[in-house]
């Protein structure tokens, strides 16, 4: 089981960008689908990116599509989400997960992943 760590969260103005990263331990995120999902106070966890083991493909929410970046840097075992013109309805705890072996068209799903403990995310209007 991977153990993922996410960082960079915090509070920013509507508009503005954060970049989170993930960084993995105790296995290499090489052999794994990693994406990113969060859970909006009293709503249900929802998918935001997905990138595929060699990083050649990515896949996101239509509500983050144009404004989110996802990439992984695998020699440094990390995971990054550049998020961009934030609005205040990104608000959320974010979490990273991955996917052994796994597949980009099915990790929406968020089912039999490990999971990240979360980072927080505010944007304020």
């Amino acid at each position: 089981q991977v153990q993922l760590v996410e960082s960079g969260g915090g509070l920013v103005q509507a508009g503005g960008s954060l970049r989170l990263s993930c960084a993995a331990s105790k296995r290499t995120v090489s052999s794994y689908v990693m994406g990113w999902f969060r859970r909006a106070p009293g709503k249900e966890r929802e998918f935001v990116a997905a990138i595929s083991i060699g990083g050649a493909s990515t896949n996101y929410a239509d509500s983050v599509k144009g404004r989110f970046i996802i990439s992984r840097d695998n020699a440094k075992n990390t995971v990054y989400l550049q998020m961009n013109s934030l609005k205040p309805e990104d608000t959320a705890v974010y979490y990273c997960a991955a996917d052994y072996l796994g597949n980009i068209r099915t990790i929406f799903m968020g089912l039999n992943l490990d999971w990240g403990q979360g980072t927080q995310v505010t944007v304020s209007s």
